[in-house]
């Protein structure tokens, strides 16, 4: 059975830096793209950041653009998603996801295979 797990969230200070991980389980990690999204209390879910099966292209959410950086390990089966200069804003649930194809999707609903979340949470 096909399987994501996010690690790494937790409670930050504005300006510090979170690394979260995801590790894939159960499908073809090494031939697929990967993403992550967020969801904050009360928004709608939104695209973080995606990455290439092998790593060579990723996309990132203007939001987070200069602060977060999405890579992966396929050794490992692990998409990491590094941030840094933590924001307010930047508060949520981060969900790891794959459209369960190779490049990164044009459509984001394409995503079809989520994890259960990681908490992110960022105080004053």
């Amino acid at each position: 059975q096909a399987h994501l797990a996010e690690f790494g969230g937790g409670l930050v200070q504005t300006g510090g830096s979170l690394r979260l991980s995801c590790v894939g389980s159960g499908l073809p990690f090494n031939a697929y793209s990967m993403g992550w999204f967020r969801q904050a209390p009360g928004k709608e879910r939104e695209f973080v950041a995606a990455i290439t099966w092998s790593g060579e292209d990723t996309s990132v959410a203007t939001a987070v653009k200069g602060r977060f950086t999405i890579s992966r390990d396929n050794a490992k089966n692990t998409v990491y998603l590094q941030m840094n200069s933590l924001k307010l804003d930047d508060t949520g649930v981060y969900y790891c996801t794959t459209p369960s194809y190779a490049t990164i999707p044009s459509q984001l609903h394409e995503y079809n295979l989520w994890g259960q979340g990681t908490p992110v949470t960022v105080t004053s």
